[in-house]
């Protein structure tokens, strides 16, 4: 059977030939456990450089879910829960997760109405708008106003913190006043604001962001850098730019089975990533790859399911020309659009050529 081409995630791939370089060179080193090597210290000192927050605090961790698990149990207490998109990988697609921790989500609605389909040249438009998966800061405020002009509210959960992602699960991005005033509610009511990055590169390199690192490090309260899905073998890197909220972070990484005693490994790669500005660089790359795509998916006239700056390509196909894709390419479902159609996406990375595009494109 013939090798299908990949094109359903940007984790699927293995690491960046400079991680692998590095790995292999320091491989019989004997280096102090659970973070507190020189790798991870030399990697930390980068990332508040490229943060501009020299005091922050940084954290190494394994993957996604764990990372926001564990960032909104630091945040919380008790009696709070997270406030969430409904469509946001919290809320969505992490199996309870949080709630198994002990807090609840507290969803509000993180989309916008479809646009109408009609007319000549409909088939080149996206069907949503690229404020889809967005939290907006009106929904916000009427959540946190709302909740406590409630009397009972003492008997509530509380919203204690705001998630957000940067991109969103459908790959649209939070702009920079959009960032202002979110974060200017959350001082308000006094609650943290917290990004989830594990696709951060791609976002700050979108060619229609004018969100910076510096930006993002300067309004939210915890944020994550992730390299599961940009060039690392795993990991994430975990930024409190004005210091973690609680006394003890690393018992708390313990309890959640998070604690890598070959912490080093983490440490290792970020300090590759952030040498060189190899981060960006590569990032950039799946970025240049999903504008060739899209371009290409608007020339075939394919159908744009959402409009997205990011890596992530979102097209609505037909269920017969589906099953025909299926036999050559790997693409990630989506949603069902109707009895007849299905929203597939498609996802660049920090490896993705140009020739990966060309022979995709033979099969659509």
């Amino acid at each position: 059977m013939s090798k299908k081409i990949s094109f359903s995630s940007d984790y699927t791939k293995g690491a960046h030939p400079n991680i692998l370089k590095r790995l292999q060179e320091t491989n019989f080193e004997q280096l102090d456990g659970y973070g507190t090597d020189e790798y991870c210290k030399s990697a930390a000192d980068k990332i508040r450089e490229a943060c501009d927050a020299k005091d922050a605090d940084v954290f190494f961790l394994v993957g996604g879910t764990q990372t926001n698990q564990i960032i909104i149990d630091m945040l919380l207490e008790p009696y709070e829960g997270v406030v969430a998109a409904q469509t946001g990988h919290v809320a969505a697609h992490e199996a309870g997760a949080i709630e198994f921790s002990g807090h609840k989500v507290l969803t509000i609605p993180g989309f916008v109405e479809p646009k109408e389909l009609s007319g000549e040249g409909a088939s080149k438009k996206p069907v949503y708008s690229d404020q889809i998966g967005k939290i907006r800061a009106c929904d916000l405020k009427k959540l946190l106003s709302d909740f406590y002009a409630d009397d009972n509210h003492e008997h509530m959960v509380f919203p204690g913190a705001v998630y957000i992602s940067h991109p969103t699960e459908y790959g649209t991005l939070y702009s920079r006043s959009e960032l202002e005033e979110l974060s200017a509610i959350c001082k308000e009511y006094e609650i943290p604001l917290f990004l989830d990055g594990a696709r951060l590169g791609y976002g700050l390199m979108s060619r229609r962001t004018d969100v910076t690192l510096q930006d993002i490090a300067r309004l939210v309260d915890a944020f994550y850098i992730g390299g599961t899905k940009v060039g690392a073998l795993f990991g994430e890197a975990v930024v409190f730019p004005k210091k973690v909220p609680t006394k003890h972070p690393v018992p708390i990484i313990k309890q959640h089975g998070a604690l890598l005693a070959k912490g080093w490994l983490l440490g290792l790669m970020f300090d590759t990533l952030f040498t060189d500005d190899l981060y960006m660089n590569i990032s950039r790359n799946a970025i240049d790859m999903a504008e060739e795509l899209r371009a290409e998916l608007v020339k075939k006239g394919y159908q744009l399911f959402i409009d997205s700056p990011t890596n992530q390509q979102f097209i609505l196909m037909d269920d017969e020309k589906l099953k025909e894709l299926s036999e050559h390419v790997r693409y990630g479902f989506w949603e069902k659009y109707d009895d007849t159609h299905t929203v597939i996406r498609l996802a660049t990375d920090w490896a993705t050529t140009k020739e990966d595009i060309d022979e995709l494109m033979k099969f659509l």
